[in-house]
């Protein structure tokens, strides 16, 4: 029997994998509007004895370029989202008041659309998210070439980070909202994985995965806003053309995920109750109530899906009598006509399952139905 041969003992020689550093940008001054944020960042690598070179990347947060470019909002904290976002994809209401994960006018699905409050600075107005991450990264990227005498073809990336939580997973992670000069996909679609295998999907998010990286050195508790991330593969520079190179004209808007790419357009209860007529986000939705984010009682539970199973029925064409116990509630629907009964049935319904609630219809009579809901 013979031993397996090392990797590159035979055939096409092995490509070693890169050795990533990653140096956090300490002792950064507080950043006020109107600050020169390539000359900051510059100074706080030269302190470390470092100097920007070929094969870096530099990964800032989205907050200090806020804060350079002065994007604060002194009012209130839920007028900055609405006056941020694109469309509400879900909602809950909180110990402070709703929260909703939105489509941010910046590109990404997140909570609140990134408007901020903590690490703000004295003033305690909360902070904006840049409208085109993108260029602002662009912008940065430029200056930094500049300050550090190197040519706009050099290959530096910059990426600007924030953080975010994601679908079905617990916890936040720093992901790319901006970013210039670099590649923001690997894509692998049509080559083989190492057993000779076709690749059919896979394209690695490497923005995102460069910005949780170096959130392991920078982050809001040490105030460290900043870190340089160096070794990353040649490829996924600019490639000489005097241009942005493999992420020219892209940029990290490429990752998000919208039209018919999204299949998570709305969540599970706003889709449902958008059924209804009631859209996430409208004045509509308020009205009917919002499910909490903590557990609630069954009768304030019930007591939307009547609000909501109602919302679109005519005044005087349906009646519904409400009976709740500690477990279980029964509604008794009265319509004029078996087509009215039947759609009030069905919006019942559809309005329970938006609660997580079990239907059972329980009796029937002229003119009624009772539903059991648990």
């Amino acid at each position: 029997m013979s031993a397996t041969p090392p990797p590159g003992a035979s055939g096409a020689p092995a490509v070693a994998s890169p050795v990533v550093e990653l140096r956090p940008l300490r002792g950064l001054p507080e950043v006020t509007a109107g600050a020169d944020l390539a000359a900051l960042l510059l100074a706080a690598l030269a302190a470390d004895g470092l100097r920007l070179a070929p094969g870096d990347c530099l990964v800032v947060s989205s907050k200090v370029v806020s804060k350079a470019l002065g994007l604060t909002w002194a009012g209130d904290r839920a007028d900055a989202v609405a006056a941020h976002m694109v469309r509400v994809v879900a909602e809950r209401d909180g110990s402070g008041g709703p929260t909703r994960v939105v489509e941010s006018v910046a590109g990404p699905v997140m909570a609140a659309a990134g408007v901020d409050a903590s690490n703000t600075g004295p003033s305690g107005a909360v902070l904006l998210l840049p409208e085109d991450p993108d260029g602002e990264a662009r912008a940065l990227r430029a200056a930094l070439l500049a300050a550090a005498g190197l040519g706009p073809e050099a290959a530096v990336g910059v990426v600007l980070s924030d953080t975010a939580g994601r679908p079905w997973r617990a916890g936040q992670t720093d992901f790319a909202l901006g970013a210039a000069g670099m590649a923001v996909l690997d894509d692998l679609r049509g080559g083989v994985d190492a057993d000779g295998r076709a690749l059919a999907v896979t394209a690695r998010a490497v923005a995102d995965e460069v910005a949780a990286a170096a959130d392991l050195v920078k982050g809001k508790a040490e105030g460290v806003p900043a870190a340089l991330v160096r070794g990353l593969p040649a490829t996924w520079f600019a490639d000489g053309s005097g241009g942005d190179g493999p992420a020219d004209g892209e940029g990290a808007q490429a990752l998000v995920r919208t039209g018919p790419g999204d299949w998570f357009a709305r969540g599970p209860v706003e889709a449902l109750r958008a059924v209804l007529g009631v859209e996430p986000g409208s004045a509509a939705s308020e009205e009917v109530g919002l499910r909490s984010v903590a557990p609630e009682a069954l009768g304030v539970q019930v007591g939307r899906v009547v609000a909501l199973a109602l919302r679109a029925v005519e005044d005087g064409s349906a009646d519904v009598a409400l009976e709740a116990g500690p477990g279980a509630a029964e509604l008794t629907l009265a319509a004029p006509d078996d087509y009215d009964l039947g759609r009030l049935v069905v919006r019942c319904e559809v309005a329970a399952a938006s609660e997580d609630l079990v239907v059972e219809v329980v009796a029937r009579g002229a003119g009624t139905v009772t539903l059991r809901l648990t």
